[in-house]
């Protein structure tokens, strides 16, 4: 009788952990720069098991392909990158090693964010001599909020075509962020407003987006051609140039050496500001809401206090 008891007992627990419904399996998204990282999860949120193979302190134009990210690559359902080469110099060897077909070109887990937004500097020749320039376009998209929101309109049906038991929750995701989003775009254009005009300088092609968004003027770049290290000579020349052409300050990334920024900053008596680039390029910029919050914040502080001292 107890042996009875015990395998009706059985049976029924089986039963019931046949009948229970199964906890869902969560979208794995490998993102290559923290933006999209960032992104990926605010449309996701729980369904999204989210992970970025880069830092705000690395150049993603240069990230060694390590054993670990290729280990990632091979269980991810989804990839999303910037695109436009800025990851030619090591993703590609990523996705030939991890030899996972949901996320290689052509297949729905592959996303390239660039390929949804109008890129600007697309090169009328290619040139060595010119640098690393990208024959698509300038890939540093993620500096205007604009490129973000149009990004996210293609990443959310992208994942919830990956994750039909998802959609719904991805769906009302998508919409509460575009509002969100829209609306803290219209204030910082507004807080941005009296930057409009104003000359700076840079480190690297790296602003051209939020330039454009917030209409100022670029004198040129620290840098003589993208990726190439200033000489002492170039440097020379800039601090020579620049306060006739009415450069206000002089803006570069969180993972870039700020040595030849100040420099030149120094010299003609503007502030080197430096901006976040992406999600943790900052403390504050723990989300892309923080990312943009500090940006205008650093830019209208650093560049206000330079008009301010030239009146």
């Amino acid at each position: 009788m107890l042996r009875l008891r015990l395998g009706c007992a059985a049976v029924l627990l089986c039963a019931a952990l046949l009948a229970a419904p199964t906890a869902a399996r969560a979208l794995e998204v490998f993102a290559c720069e923290p933006e999209w990282g960032a992104l990926a999860k605010e449309l996701g949120g729980e369904r999204a098991d989210v992970f970025v193979a880069t830092t705000a302190r690395q150049d993603p134009h240069q990230i060694q392909a390590r054993p670990s990210l290729i280990a990632r690559l091979r269980t991810a359902d989804l990839l999303v990158c910037t695109g436009a080469e800025l990851e030619i110099g090591w993703l590609p060897v990523l996705l030939r090693q991890a030899a996972n077909p949901k996320i290689q070109p052509g297949s729905p887990g592959y996303f390239e964010a660039a390929r949804y937004v109008r890129l600007l500097e697309i090169p009328g020749q290619l040139d060595r001599a010119m640098g690393d320039v990208h024959a698509a376009g300038n890939p540093h998209i993620q500096t205007d909020p604009r490129m973000i929101a149009a990004v996210a309109a293609a990443l959310a049906p992208r994942m919830q075509q990956l994750d039909p038991a998802g959609a719904a929750s991805i769906a009302a995701r998508a919409q509460n962020f575009a509002a969100r989003w829209a609306a803290a775009t219209q204030r910082w254009t507004q807080q941005a407003a009296p930057l409009r005009g104003m000359t700076i300088g840079a480190y690297h092609k790296s602003w051209v987006y939020l330039e454009d968004w917030l209409g100022l003027r670029e004198a040129g770049t620290i840098q003589p051609k993208p990726g190439i290290p200033p000489g002492s000579q170039h440097l020379a020349q800039l601090v020579g140039e620049w306060p006739a052409q009415g450069v206000r300050g002089i803006i570069y990334s969180a993972y870039e050496d700020p040595r030849a920024s100040e420099y030149v900053a120094q010299y003609i008596g503007v502030p080197a500001i430096m901006l976040p680039y992406t999600v943790g390029g900052t403390e504050r910029a723990t989300d892309l809401f923080g990312l943009f919050d500090d940006t205008i914040e650093r830019l209208t502080q650093g560049l206000a206090g330079a008009a301010s001292a030239r009146r």
